[in-house]
C-alpha cells in the first residue's frame, strides 16, 4: 500500500475526478478514524478491484447543535492519512469549510431531511442535525461524484436518510451498507469512545448486551405490548448499569415508523432495536436487526 494522494482544493479533486476511467467508491468521514471506519474502507476496495476508493475527512459545522462537541471533536489529519496509506484508499478528500460551503454555512442552499425518518431518535434532541447530515453528503456527492459510497450501520438511522437522499433526488450514487464493527466485548467503535474513562469503558459494553438481549427475546413477542414492556425493562437495567438513556425503541427497519398498537400483527424480524444512552458527558449509539439475532 502507498500513501493517498491529498486533496484540499475543488478544482484539484475535480481534475483528479476528470482523469478517472474506472468507478469511485467513496467512505464519506469526519476523520479521527479508527478501525470501523477503516472496515468501510476495506469494504469499499473489496466491492469492485478496479475501483478507485475516495475518503473525504470533513468535520461538518452544520450537523452540531449549540450545545454539541463541534470544537471538541479531535482534527487527526496526518495521523488519519498515516493510517489510510495501509488500506486500500487512493484519494483523501479534505476540503476546507471555504470549499465545501462557498457562502459560509449559513447562506447556503441546502435540503432537509425527511420528517417521517426524523421522528424522534437522534433527532429528538438535536435539532437540524439530520438537515446538516444531508447537506453534507449531497455536497461530497456532488464533489466527488462516487459510483457507490459506503457507510456504517451503528448511524442507522442516518443511513436510512441517506439511502431516502440517493433515492428521492435520483443521484447515482449506489448506497452501501457495513456492518457495525466491533471491540471484542462487543462495544460499537466509535470515535467517541476516547472520551470515556477507564470505569465507563467497561461499563459501556452493558449498552450491547442488553441490546441483544432484548432483541432475541422480542424474537417470540406477538404484540406491542410485549415489546414495549422489553423497552421499559431494558431502560431500567441500563440505568442500574450506569447508563443515562436518550431512548431505546424498537422501530420499523425500513420506514423507522413507531411501534403502534393499531398493527395487526407484530412481524419482529422486520424490527430494529435502536439506543441513545450517556455515560458521563459521553453519548453513545448502537442499534441491532432483530432479524440477526436468529443466526447467533
Amino acid at each position: 500500500m502507498s500513501e493517498p494522494l491529498v486533496l484540499t482544493h475543488l478544482d484539484e479533486l475535480r481534475r483528479w475526478r476528470s482523469e478517472q476511467q474506472r468507478p469511485v467508491h467513496m467512505v464519506p468521514t469526519m476523520g479521527n478514524l479508527h478501525e470501523g471506519h477503516l472496515r468501510l474502507v476495506d469494504a469499499a476496495a473489496e466491492k469492485d478491484a478496479s475501483a478507485a476508493v475516495v475518503v473525504s475527512i470533513f468535520v461538518n459545522p452544520t450537523q452540531f447543535g449549540p450545545n454539541e462537541d463541534f470544537d471538541r471533536y479531535p482534527r487527526t489529519l496526518g495521523q488519519d492519512i498515516d493510517r489510510l496509506s495501509t488500506r486500500g484508499c487512493d484519494v483523501v478528500w479534505a476540503p476546507t469549510v471555504e470549499s465545501m460551503y462557498p457562502y459560509a454555512p449559513e447562506g447556503r442552499i441546502g435540503v432537509v431531511a425527511p420528517d417521517d425518518l426524523t421522528d424522534g431518535l437522534c433527532a429528538g434532541d438535536r435539532v437540524g442535525h439530520f438537515d446538516g447530515v444531508v447537506n453534507v453528503v449531497l455536497r461530497l456527492f456532488n464533489q466527488v461524484q462516487p459510483n457507490a459510497a459506503f457507510f456504517g450501520e451503528k448511524d442507522y438511522q442516518q443511513l436510512q436518510i441517506i439511502r431516502r437522499l440517493a433515492q428521492d433526488l435520483s443521484l447515482m450514487t449506489d448506497i452501501h451498507a457495513v456492518e457495525t464493527l466491533r471491540e471484542p466485548d462487543g462495544l460499537a467503535m466509535s470515535s467517541r469512545n476516547q472520551y470515556l474513562s477507564a470505569a465507563q469503558r467497561r461499563t459501556a459494553a452493558g449498552l450491547y448486551q442488553v441490546l441483544v438481549e432484548r432483541a432475541k427475546t422480542a424474537l417470540n413477542a406477538a404484540d406491542t405490548g410485549t415489546l414495549v414492556a422489553l423497552e421499559r425493562s431494558a431502560i431500567r437495567r441500563l440505568q442500574e448499569l450506569g447508563f443515562e438513556t436518550e431512548y431505546f425503541e424498537f422501530r420499523h427497519s425500513e420506514t423507522l415508523a413507531r411501534l403502534s398498537d393499531s398493527d395487526d400483527r407484530i412481524n419482529p424480524t422486520e424490527l430494529h432495536l435502536l439506543a441513545a444512552v450517556r455515560l458521563g458527558s459521553t453519548r453513545l449509539i448502537d442499534n441491532v436487526a432483530v432479524a440477526r439475532q436468529n443466526c447467533r
